[in-house]
């Protein structure tokens, strides 16, 4: 482990889940990602805030890079694994109705029985996928 940074992560832990409970106070919805992403491309009702979210998302790195000089940002390289990847993963919270966001973050924190089943199905063949890889 020699990138162990416990602050960073507590911050930035600390960030997610104030974000989550404010779009929970503020406008009573769920911050999963992928119903979030795919509600502002194929839904107009909502459409605005739903954008406003995955920008944020976007260019969040973006702007912490601007703030801390020592931010490093590196991007995946663009081939067929990467996007077999995001396909499967695309696939992945279509049939699990949600992500690692919905169910793992917002689904857990409301006590929801089918998230929690969901997050230990993920996180079980997380490791099973990554000890072959």
């Amino acid at each position: 482990m020699d990138n162990f940074t416990p602050i960073s992560a507590l911050i930035g832990g600390s960030l997610i889940g104030l974000g989550t409970l404010l779009l929970l106070v503020t406008l009573g919805r769920i911050a999963g990602i992928s119903g979030i992403a795919s509600q502002a491309l194929f839904q107009s009702d909502g459409r605005n805030w739903r954008l406003a979210f995955v920008v944020g998302l976007l260019l969040g790195p973006f702007v912490v890079g601007l703030i801390i000089s020592d931010f490093s940002f590196s991007t995946p390289e663009l081939n067929s694994r990467t996007l077999l990847a995001g396909l499967l993963v695309g696939l992945g919270t279509a049939w699990g109705s949600g992500c690692t966001s919905g169910h793992g973050i917002c689904g857990i924190g409301r006590f929801s029985p089918r998230s929690i089943a969901a997050t230990m199905m993920f996180m079980a063949t997380g490791v099973v996928v990554a000890s072959f890889f």
